[in-house]
């Protein structure tokens, strides 16, 4: 096997295959879906931290925190105030804008 073979080849199942299998359980929709908006804005926090080329102890820095705070924040082990997320959004040179659909 020559190793552009091996470099195109991958192993395992595709998230997307996965999601699409648990997403049949009712629970596990409902679920999905309430914890949806907080990974969506863990998300946006931590592509607006790389694209600035910012370290989690730099954003830490700047917002006034620890740096195991905001690896829990990112990790999603953390349900953050809203208090503390407008301060990362100021490490961030950002604004939060909250919004009821």
């Amino acid at each position: 096997m020559s190793k552009l073979d091996v470099k195109t080849k991958s192993a395992g199942v595709k998230f997307d295959d996965i999601k699409a299998q648990m997403m049949e359980d009712a629970e596990f929709h409902e679920e999905y879906d309430k914890l949806q908006p907080r990974y969506e804005l863990i998300s946006q926090i931590i592509e607006a931290r790389k694209k600035m080329k910012m370290t989690q102890e730099e954003l830490a820095k700047r917002a006034g925190t620890r740096k195991s705070n905001i690896s829990r924040l990112e990790s999603g082990s953390y349900n953050p105030s809203l208090d503390f997320l407008i301060k990362i959004a100021k490490g961030l040179g950002k604004d939060v804008h909250i919004e009821i659909r």
